[in-house]
């Protein structure tokens, strides 16, 4: 059987990218996002490169539909974990008034990653496999415009980066993605693009998501480093 691969919060940018990285590796991959509409897309870009794929249409923050939906998809080898918020219109406030609601939502996007981890792991376990997380530039870099978001990351990362500690003498690994820029191709790159007038010139610093997928890729082969930090800001 071929190993598996689950990327949560799939897009069109680095969550497609890490896929086709997996992908040509002989994994079968399982993508996961709230957009289901995009899903028929994808899997027929896969399909192109002679990837097997199946795709769910399932919102992370649903922790039960999210728990069935793992469970229905069988052994799971590698999960990357990249879902989090893209409507630009909905920030929270920055730091010095960020409220504790402002919290709480921030970091509905870190609890589905502490469940996915407690059921999957059992099985990453027996296989060696892997966690990969994506998260922002904030969690290691002051950015007080970002606030409540800013917290959730440098959480996000601290899991990865605990986890990494946690499990390297039980033979899986788990690394996290710090990203600094806008990722090419993504839903945030096309929302930036679309809105100068707010954003500046904040589209020319992105970063090439193939790329990223690859040192992601090396990461988990190499298992020598728990973390890589990408900015072009």
């Amino acid at each position: 059987m071929s190993p598996t691969v689950v990327v949560l919060g799939v897009g069109p940018g680095l969550g497609m990218s890490v896929a086709h990285r997996f992908g040509r590796e002989g994994y079968e991959v399982v993508l996961i996002s709230r957009r289901g509409d995009r899903h028929e897309g994808y899997l027929a870009e896969l399909a192109g490169k002679g990837v097997k794929a199946r795709a769910f249409a399932v919102d992370v923050r649903d922790r039960e539909h999210l728990l069935s939906t793992l469970d229905s998809i069988g052994a799971v080898d590698v999960v990357y974990y990249g879902p989090g918020a893209t409507d630009l219109n909905d920030m929270p406030g920055e730091i010095t008034s960020t409220t504790s609601d402002e919290v709480r939502e921030a970091m509905g996007w870190l609890y589905p990653a502490v469940d996915v981890v407690g059921h999957v792991l059992p099985g990453v376990i027996e296989r060696g496999g892997g966690l990969l997380f994506a998260g922002g530039l904030s969690a290691v870099m002051p950015m007080p415009v970002l606030g409540a978001l800013a917290l959730s990351s440098a959480a996000l990362r601290n899991y990865a980066l605990t986890l990494n500690a946690a499990l390297a003498d039980k033979g899986v690994y788990a690394g996290t993605l710090t990203i600094g820029g806008v990722v090419e191709r993504g839903d945030i790159h096309r929302a930036v693009a679309s809105r100068p007038e707010r954003f500046g010139n904040l589209v020319e610093h992105t970063l090439d998501q193939d790329e990223v997928a690859e040192t992601a890729w090396q990461m988990f082969v190499k298992r020598d480093r728990a973390e890589e930090v990408f900015s072009v800001l």
